[in-house]
């Protein structure tokens, strides 16, 4: 079993004012190539704070985070940011669309990044909605489209690049319940193909959808269970 993230150590502090806030503390976490796992705990347990971590968003204060055979705990903010493009498919609760451009834009734009022709950038981004059920709305923009269809271009948007882990921070929290469960059939169907799925959620039928849950509390691991 190969691991695609290895965490020793982590620490993160931020400083407020005078004071040090200590969020963080002492994180050691192996997330093997294609598991399925759900982040959980309550507000202020650090889960954000791991997030943006794993995301290559933020670095720790101490310890090192290997992602794919990379030390990321040290790389200057371009090497993050070209990690992030290539590694890491980000889904959030809000969908982070752009509003003016079309389904098909929205989900082809990682690639502008990755310097890939616009040829390529159509045929993958039509591939990959057709893939999250969207075939029929391309060239919708975001108002025009559902709450449940906004989150799935937002998907399609994380999937483009083939990245190794899809990261996906409270994906239903602005769903209704049905199409909270039909945005959950879809990530389970994206770990069914072979992808590395992180969730961060504090809903525990969100949480259930994943094969291994990891509570935090108080910026430790207060568990991490197995669920199949």
């Amino acid at each position: 079993m190969e691991n695609v993230i290895e965490i020793r150590g982590i620490i993160r502090n931020f400083q407020l004012g005078q004071e040090t806030v200590y969020v963080l503390k002492g994180i050691d976490l192996d997330i093997i190539r294609g598991e399925y796992l759900a982040i959980m705990g309550p507000s202020g347990s650090g889960k954000s704070t791991l997030m943006n971590l794993l995301g290559c968003l933020d670095t720790p204060t101490g310890g090192t985070y290997t992602l794919n055979g990379n030390d990321v705990s040290k790389m200057t903010d371009n090497e993050l940011a070209d990690i992030r493009n290539r590694e890491i498919g980000f889904v959030f609760q809000t969908f982070n669309l752009l509003p003016r451009t079309t389904a098909l834009d929205n989900v082809a734009l990682p690639m502008v990044y990755a310097g890939i022709s616009k040829k390529d950038r159509t045929t993958r981004a039509e591939e990959v909605l057709t893939d999250v059920g969207l075939s029929d709305r391309m060239d919708h923009k975001p108002n025009q489209l559902s709450g449940g269809q906004r989150q799935r271009v937002a998907v399609g948007r994380a999937l483009v690049n083939k990245p190794s882990i899809i990261l996906a921070d409270e994906p239903t929290g602005n769903l209704d319940s049905k199409t909270s469960l039909e945005i959950m059939q879809l990530f389970d169907e994206i770990h069914a193909a072979g992808n590395t799925v992180i969730l961060v959620t504090h809903e525990e039928e969100v949480a259930e959808h994943a094969h291994r849950v990891i509570r935090l509390r108080d910026g430790m691991i207060e568990s991490d269970v197995r669920n199949r």
